[in-house]
């Protein structure tokens, strides 16, 4: 059964206690853009709350792109104010998959760049097929990861390995993201999906509430410094990037498919909005 009350979204509950949440923007390789971010913290307050479903499995459709990362031509005209808006709402929807009461599996089926890695990573874990390619290249847009990866990835894999990724916008493939902690699995792209569900099948096999509160606990371990501070930190960051001269040049070069030319640190970047 498919429920399809949602413009960019599929939900699939082709499985006893499993339901499969699709990003479905192929065209845009699933990039999230505001409505889209809208649309999936509506549908994981609803699984949240549906008794049916032991486990979620996110993915994207189409066999390209997972995510491929915030939507570049709605970000680029963003005001500072309206930047943090839309960091907070992306921050939103990880928050909920990090700490709703149900395991979210990330199957990461082709491109998961910048908001894509980070909602990716705030999931329980990540499997992934040969063909994933994860990074966050926000650097060279003149801006900063937004949705949790300035604490996500460190948390992931490591402080100094995060710094290199963010600071060089470097991408990497599966296989190395499993080798440095990212990934748990990584399959064949054919039969890949069908491969994703026996993991889940094995969770979902368990029992539901045991596995959330081990969940809702190891989410508490881990956060050493409260969430809503990073949160919060985070977003104003993002947002206090937007307008500046290297942020208007990285978008615009990006979507005119050319090289960026940037004019480097300007201590009018610097200040708070």
């Amino acid at each position: 059964m498919t429920a399809s009350n949602y413009e960019n979204l599929l939900i699939e509950h082709a499985h006893p206690g499993i339901a499969i949440l699709k990003i479905n923007r192929p065209k845009a390789l699933n990039a999230l853009n505001s409505a889209t971010l809208l649309e999936l913290r509506r549908a994981l307050l609803s699984l949240a709350q549906d008794d049916a479903v032991r486990v979620i499995v996110f993915t994207g459709e189409g066999e390209k792109a997972f995510i491929a990362g915030a939507d570049i031509s709605e970000m680029k005209d963003l005001t500072p104010g309206d930047g943090v808006g839309f960091s907070q709402v992306g921050h939103e929807v990880a928050k909920l998959l990090e700490t709703m009461p149900k395991p979210v599996i990330a199957a990461v089926n082709g491109f998961a760049l910048g908001g894509g890695t980070e909602m990716a990573i705030a999931c329980d874990f990540i499997i992934a097929s040969e063909k994933a390619i994860f990074g966050q290249p926000e650097v060279g847009l003149g801006i900063i990861p937004g949705f949790g990866g300035c604490f996500r990835l460190a948390r992931a894999v490591g402080l100094p390995r995060a710094k290199e990724l963010i600071y060089s916008g470097r991408k990497v493939k599966a296989d190395e993201a499993k080798a440095m902690g990212l990934v748990n699995h990584v399959l064949p792209a054919e039969g890949f999906m069908e491969a994703v569900l026996v993991h889940a099948k094995s969770i979902a096999l368990q029992s539901a509430s045991a596995v959330s509160k081990a969940k809702t606990l190891m989410v508490e371990f881990t956060e050493a410094m409260g969430l809503n501070t990073k949160v919060d930190a985070e977003s104003h960051a993002f947002g206090r990037l937007m307008g500046s001269f290297d942020q208007r040049e990285g978008m615009t070069a990006f979507t005119e498919k050319r090289k960026p030319e940037f004019h480097g640190l300007r201590e009018a970047d610097l200040k708070s909005n």
